[in-house]
């Protein structure tokens, strides 16, 4: 019997020291937060960090755990672990990543997204202010299965 394979992603709510939302514009999703996958033996919290340098020259500190999103069939199954991270360094680069980086309010930020995954994954962040907020859903077209808080 052969085992499913989820990949892992780390997603990250940062925010500079007047309160701003980093986003990335990906070259093929459009802006986004700044996300990817955990390599193998790699810690989620360094994984991360690491993305956000990757993907836009800033270090953050993460300050703690969000959401966890649970993305179903079709392949590639995946586990989304969304963080809150505060700035504490760097300067805005751009990778292959990154067509463009930039800080913006919260309101400004939540209609940013194009992809309705990101979107919704984005707005669902920014209103977790307690607990951890669990959430799962399908893609093409994009259905949320469940809502809960753990």
């Amino acid at each position: 019997m052969s085992r499913p394979l989820h990949t892992l992603v780390a997603s990250v709510l940062a925010r500079d020291e007047e309160g701003r939302v980093l986003l990335i514009k990906h070259p093929h999703r459009g802006w986004e937060l700044p996300q990817g996958h955990v390599e193998n033996g790699e810690d989620l919290q360094a994984a991360a960090c690491r993305e956000v340098l990757e993907e836009s020259g800033y270090e953050v500190e993460i300050d703690r755990l969000l959401a966890i999103f649970s993305k179903l069939a079709p392949d590639p199954p995946c586990v989304v672990f969304g963080f809150s991270a505060r700035l504490v360094g760097g300067e805005a680069t751009t990778s292959e990543e990154s067509l463009e980086v930039g800080w913006f309010d919260e309101e400004l930020a939540g209609e940013m997204p194009e992809h309705p995954v990101n979107r919704d994954r984005l707005r669902r962040l920014l209103k977790q202010r307690t607990g951890v907020g669990y959430f799962s859903y399908r893609m093409s077209p994009f259905e949320l299965i469940q809502a809960s808080e753990l």
